[in-house]
């Protein structure tokens, strides 16, 4: 299987994948009902719209074919239905609705209701790289959930990370574990933690991935700065993950890119039973369909 390169590539895998039935959880919220009639109309999405329908249907005013195929399911307590609806296997992919990340996340992480695997949830986001003078897929994680992970949470991250990427047909992922810079300092932990985990990846316990750090972001993405750094690595200047230090870093970079550099974007919640996807409400509608395309992409694992 190739690497996926471009959103455009992505929706193509995804329309090959899917439909798959999405759980709008809270579904009278206009920016979600966009994202679902957008994927339903792309053969991405089967959505479900989860909540109390009169809302909903007022919601999704206008949005007749979203209205006529979609499914309703109408509960007085959204979260609870879409979490239980998942884990029974009635649905995918969860999708935020009209309610905080949070609020989502809590009962997705219940001990007895919820959709635990024993691992650490985390998020991964994508966008188009466009340095090395083609377009390429690039990873950051994380941005979203984990505010600052110590050693061995990083060390999840990264595995999160790599599942993701070989889903998208990165045979051999290249993740780079990120600082300030590439030299490593007691000063500065987490070069501590990226020559730690660069030593974890050397010794294989991320198998068949390329880890390596610490990198600057300068030579994490380009050839010439890891070169004139004398930084020899497979992952250097090509990394195809940049594992951030902290929830800081990862959402200032994340911005940066959509904001900054004009990328499209999308970022999943792994970890759990089924993807979850928890797009802010200033997020385009691109980006929520690539969203989608991307949790039908990770869900096919």
């Amino acid at each position: 299987m190739s690497a996926v390169l471009s959103f455009a590539e992505l929706r193509q895998r995804a329309r090959r994948l899917g439909p798959k039935r999405v759980g709008v959880v809270m579904a009278d919220d206009p920016v979600a009902l966009g994202a679902a009639a957008d994927a339903l109309r792309l053969g991405l999405a089967l959505p479900v719209l989860i909540g109390d329908e009169g809302n909903i249907r007022s919601a999704a005013a206008g949005q007749d074919e979203l209205l006529e195929k979609a499914e309703i399911v109408a509960v007085k307590d959204a979260t609870e239905a879409g979490v239980a609806m998942a884990k029974a296997g009635r649905v995918d992919i969860l999708l935020k609705g009209h309610l905080r990340t949070d609020e989502l996340l809590h009962a997705v992480l219940d001990k007895t209701a919820g959709l635990r695997t024993g691992r650490l949830l985390s998020d991964v986001l994508i966008y188009e790289d466009t340095l090395s003078g083609g377009t390429r897929l690039v990873a950051i994680t994380d941005g979203g959930l984990n505010i600052a992970p110590n050693l061995e949470q990083k060390k999840q991250i990264v595995l999160n990370a790599i599942e993701v990427l070989r889903c998208l047909g990165f045979e051999r992922p290249k993740i780079a574990v990120m600082s300030a810079t590439e030299a490593i300092s007691e000063a500065m932990p987490s070069t501590l933690d990226a020559a730690a985990l660069a030593e974890m990846g050397g010794k294989g316990e991320f198998g068949d991935a390329d880890v390596f750090g610490p990198f600057a972001l300068d030579n994490a993405l380009l050839k010439s700065a890891a070169e004139a750094k004398g930084i020899r690595n497979p992952v250097a200047g090509q990394a195809d993950c940049m594992v951030v230090p902290s929830i800081e870093a990862g959402n200032l970079l994340g911005k940066a890119v959509k904001y900054l550099g004009g990328s499209q974007c999308a970022h999943v919640v792994v970890g759990a039973k089924v993807p979850i996807l928890i797009p802010s409400r200033v997020e385009s509608a691109d980006d929520k369909v690539n969203a989608i395309a991307l949790g039908v992409v990770y869900g096919n694992r």
